[in-house]
């Protein structure tokens, strides 16, 4: 029979697990506030994580690669990096720990591993922080706002420096800004300090200012008045949707480059880690988005388009309402959205299925869409119902999936749910565009249709695909190992 362990050697190993962490974190902050070196753990953030998070995020990493990861081997990794001296960089100490271990490398050490795997790191050109400007302060602002500030570091890549809105600024609207930043309803209270100058008419985040400048017309505006220069604007309000309206952002001094979180027909539409390289900042000034399930879709489509081809397929994507619904039945432009968000189910259209296209040419009219917005206030959940050329079997699909979320030019934007219970509270706070659900997938018994399930945060996980966005705009993305 097996050796039972002892309650007592039970509390010795977790309160060295649980130290380990302690000590795990001080690097993490350390290698990023010093360093401005990132470190993830496949993909999950770990900065402002507190030591239970820490653990439970190792044990969803040891599940997803079939083998444990040790808070001890993390310490000890992220010791090496710190002797490094690398250059500003995001690496994913998750997915380096699963590779050492893998090439078996217990005659080298971790930091001799390291400066092997990461030696492009040191040939990273220096970086030039940029400003930048909300221009819109709503659900989508503040959440940029929120990851701005909270991941401001030593300020090497983007700075939000102000905020445009259309009210009057007077101490009344500062606070009920200040106040918004500070508490949200769906993501809970913003981990930092947010008050208000009101001399100055701008709020101080974190100890930074970032003003709040009121405007009706963006060329009117003068950011170098504020010290802001070759700045980019996210245009989140939704206002301007055509090339001649954002492009009215460059007029204003110190605009340089616009970056639309919304679809837009005139303009490229990205969705970062498919078809941002295609379009070069050098040669382009105004940028879009596209749409949050977009964002969610297009990632698993290009998946499946480059291994199995795609004949034709149904996007129904199942979304949480949004401030363009009615609160309770009244008069709006379009006839179901008129009716009680909170209270209804409602059909309505998307323009995801076509969007794909812009992103990914090969699926032009091969899809379909609708949507139905449901009574949540954010996640959703999009459906792929699709007839591919090459037949498979859900082992193949799950497999593919997951490696795409492992290895490759999607891992930021793919995450692969092992949950047997998965539901879309769960899903909050993701910062993947795309939530692909294992357990959920069906593939027809001939292999030729496959049904798919893609959770996604239409709000955090669309506010990050905006940021990657932001920083291949403004070049200040740093050396990657993911």
């Amino acid at each position: 029979m097996p050796i039972k362990p002892t309650y007592e050697s039970e509390i010795a190993f977790q309160s060295d697990r649980r130290k380990s962490a302690v000590e795990f974190i001080k690097i993490v902050s350390d290698l990023w506030y010093d360093y401005s070196i990132e470190l993830v753990l496949f993909r999950n953030q770990l900065m402002d994580r507190n030591v239970s998070e820490i653990l439970k995020l190792h044990a969803y990493a040891g599940e997803f690669v079939n083998k444990p990861i040790s808070i001890f081997d993390s310490v000890d990794m992220a010791q090496a990096i710190k002797q490094l001296n690398l250059p500003a960089s995001k690496l994913d100490i998750g997915k380096l720990t699963y590779e050492y271990h893998k090439e078996d490398l217990s005659n080298s050490s971790s930091f001799a591993f390291l400066s092997k795997k990461l030696k492009e790191a040191k040939q990273q050109s220096k970086i030039e922080p940029k400003d930048v400007v909300l221009y819109g302060f709503g659900r989508i602002g503040r959440l940029v706002a929120r990851e701005l500030m909270g991941k401001s570091g030593s300020g090497s890549q983007l700075r939000l420096r102000a905020i445009v809105t259309r009210d009057k600024i007077n101490s009344e609207t500062l606070e009920k800004r200040a106040s918004l930043l500070r508490s949200d309803s769906v993501h809970g209270d913003f981990p930092g300090t947010v008050s208000v100058d009101k001399n100055l008419q701008a709020l101080i985040i974190n100890g930074m200012t970032v003003y709040i400048i009121s405007a009706s017309k963006p060329e009117n505006i003068d950011y170098t008045a504020y010290g802001i220069n070759e700045a980019l604007i996210i245009d989140n309000t939704g206002v301007f949707r055509d090339h001649d309206g954002l492009k009215r952002h460059l007029v204003s001094k110190g605009a340089e480059k616009v970056l639309l979180t919304a679809p837009c027909k005139e303009i490229p539409n990205i969705v970062h880690g498919v078809n941002h390289l295609e379009h070069s900042p050098d040669t382009i000034d105004v940028f879009s988005a596209a749409s949050c399930t977009t964002n969610a879709i297009t990632p698993i489509l290009k998946v499946i388009e480059d291994t199995f081809g795609v004949v034709h397929g149904h996007l129904e994507t199942i979304h949480a309402y949004t401030n363009d619904q009615n609160l309770v039945d009244n008069m709006h432009s379009k006839y179901r959205r008129g009716r009680a968000a909170a209270l209804n189910m409602v059909i309505t259209e998307t323009g995801a299925g076509k969007a794909v296209s812009k992103a990914l040419p090969s699926l032009e009219n091969k899809l379909t869409s609708n949507a139905i917005r449901v009574p949540v206030p954010n996640g959703s959940l999009a459906i792929l119902n699709l007839e591919i050329k090459k037949s498979t079997t859900l082992k193949k699909i799950n497999n593919l999936i997951k490696t795409a979320a492992l290895t490759g030019n999607l891992v930021e934007q793919i995450k692969y749910e092992l949950n047997d219970e998965l539901v879309s509270s769960d899903i909050v706070g993701c910062t993947a565009p795309a939530i692909y659900d294992s357990k959920a997938t069906i593939v027809r018994h001939d292999g030729k249709n496959i049904i798919l399930y893609i959770w996604y945060d239409n709000e955090f996980g669309y506010s990050h695909q905006v940021i990657r966005l932001a920083k291949y705009i403004a070049k200040v993305r740093r050396f990657t190992y993911y």
